[in-house]
């Protein structure tokens, strides 16, 4: 939805076609900093629709006590970067996307077509072509179509994943469920938490505030032979909160009260890609996880989808745009490939060490403090420049 945005405040006329029969996205939070945060003000995106929750801090605690060990504070986050640093629902944000491409607004609407799968691309005359049947031609292609893309194989890329070392549980609590049985109400932090991550262990518990803070999302990592879920397929009846909280005998006693008023507990397939050589060829080109998914350990998937899509329109828009798209998608490679890589290696560091995050990265005068390299590492500051 992001890319049919931009393209569309670029002056052109957008088809999106969806594998599904349905629009729909699972129930997760959704980060997104003041590097994704931007493109959604420029392309006239009505924020609030989100009802995302506005980031004060990131807050990292002690695994059992719950203890707090350092903090990064985000007061003056919109002053720094002039733009907020948003928490949405999934569903909410992606439905506040879709009214951006398909309803009112500068450009010609975006059609959607639904229930066509792409099964082949003529990488020489654009003609898509559907399971359907359907056959379309496009002058520019973008294939966002996930970490399971087809379109990434057509353009001949043929990944060698395997599964991380951490699985992981997503859960999403009711706030007012915690208030009635007297637990703490993280929601008035307003912050992304964290649990863990201090390197000894795959144990790590993210909480992300949401819809306006009356639901919180968490993220439950722990090592994978605790709980393989590599085989897991979206649509699975839910896990047990028993299941949730076997991982977890020594956590805190506040957020594991949490956990065991979890909904809609869902295993997360955890998968780790090398970066891809390629993510263009002639007039087609990928975006978001299909060009290079990463670890969910930095928040920055969504900023580089939004990233993608900001590029494409401003290749394609009337400052830059030649008339040539095979040169303009070769230099959206050039832009996006090299900066999207360095988030994933950093993803992948900050799996155990929270101090590779984003943010933390950055809190040097912390005692505790460490990271790989400070010559790689990727800060807030890199980030949001």
């Amino acid at each position: 939805m992001s890319a049919a945005t931009a393209l569309r405040r670029a002056g052109h006329k957008v088809s999106i076609y969806e594998r599904t029969n349905f629009i729909g996205q699972a129930g997760a939070s959704i980060s997104c900093a003041a590097n994704g945060t931007r493109w959604l003000h420029e392309w006239g995106v009505d924020v609030a629709q989100g009802d995302g929750v506005i980031l004060r801090k990131l807050i990292s605690r002690d695994w059992t006590t719950g203890k707090i060990l350092t903090e990064y504070e985000l007061e003056d986050y919109e002053k720094r970067w002039g733009y907020v640093y948003y928490m949405f629902q999934r569903q909410s944000m992606h439905k506040m996307l879709e009214n951006a491409a398909l309803g009112e607004g500068a450009g010609v609407p975006v059609q959607l077509f639904l229930s066509h799968k792409c099964k082949n691309i003529d990488l020489k005359t654009g003609q898509i072509e559907f399971e359907n049947g359907s056959l379309v031609n496009h002058d520019l292609i973008v294939g966002a179509d996930g970490i399971g893309s087809a379109v990434r194989g057509i353009l001949g890329i043929w990944p060698e994943r395997r599964p991380a070392e951490s699985s992981c549980l997503h859960a999403n609590v009711i706030t007012e469920d915690a208030i009635a049985a007297g637990l703490p109400d993280f929601s008035q932090d307003d912050a992304l938490q964290f649990w863990g991550g201090h390197g000894q262990s795959w144990d790590k518990i993210v909480l992300s505030p949401c819809r306006g803070g009356k639901l919180l999302s968490y993220y439950c990592f722990f090592p994978r032979e605790k709980g393989d879920y590599t085989n897991h397929s979206w649509g699975e009846p839910d896990r047990t909160v028993e299941e949730l909280l076997a991982p977890y005998p020594e956590l805190d006693v506040q957020v594991r009260g949490h956990l065991a008023l979890g909904k809609e507990i869902q295993p997360w397939r955890l998968w780790m890609h090398d970066p891809y050589p390629y993510i263009t060829r002639n007039m087609v080109c990928l975006l978001g996880d299909a060009a290079h998914p990463m670890m969910p350990h930095q928040s920055q998937a969504a900023c580089m989808a939004l990233e993608d899509a900001a590029a494409l329109g401003i290749l394609f828009g009337k400052n830059y745009f030649t008339g040539d798209v095979c040169d303009s998608v070769s230099t959206y490679e050039l832009i996006r490939l090299p900066r999207a890589t360095k988030v994933q290696a950093a993803a992948a560091r900050a799996s155990q060490n929270i101090n590779e995050r984003i943010g933390f990265s950055s809190n040097i005068d912390n005692p505790v403090y460490t990271v790989k390299s400070e010559q790689a590492k990727l800060t807030i500051e890199e980030m949001n420049a």
